[in-house]
């Protein structure tokens, strides 16, 4: 009797696939969107507006500040909803150059109680400040007045004064 040998097909070794990259394609994203992110947040922290001041200087210069031809119209926007508009002008009658000027809006409701106040630029370095004599005009938009507000015109006070 002949014992007839079988052949059988060498074992097929596992092939090792190759990692899928994708994992770690979406890791390097997510690791590049927080470095970003983080430093955005840094810059914007560093940069910030800083509200000016109203020092004791400056105190005794606003009298210099003359606010005139103040009106408030309101005006309906394209999404249905009033827009509160405060239209001036600011003279200064003083002999310093002023280089930004900050108001407060002070809103309130019918018992006289504060419903808003809101702190705006009206004489900014990108507008050229306002020189001794010179007169400016200013536009403050305001769409965020609670309900309750008396529909009155606003209390303006000047917040801060940076000098040239």
């Amino acid at each position: 009797m002949a014992i007839e040998r079988l052949s059988f097909p060498a074992a097929s070794q596992p092939r090792k696939q190759p990692m899928p990259k994708l994992p770690l394609y979406v890791l390097a994203a997510v690791a590049a969107l927080g470095g970003t992110l983080y430093f955005y947040l840094q810059y914007l922290t560093k940069h910030a507006p800083r509200d000016i001041p109203l020092t004791p200087e400056a105190k005794a210069y606003v009298r210099n500040l003359q606010l005139s031809d103040v009106e408030m119209q309101a005006n309906q926007s394209y999404f249905n909803q009033v827009v509160v508009e405060i239209d001036g002008k600011i003279t200064n009658t003083g002999d310093r150059a002023v280089d930004q000027i900050d108001l407060y809006c002070i809103f309130r409701d019918a018992y006289g109680q504060l419903v808003l106040r809101k702190r705006i630029p009206i004489v900014s370095p990108k507008s050229g400040g306002l020189k001794p004599g010179e007169m400016k005009t200013f536009r403050l938009p305001f769409d965020e007045i609670p309900e309750s507000w008396n529909h009155a015109m606003p209390s303006l006070v000047i917040a801060g004064i940076k000098f040239s």
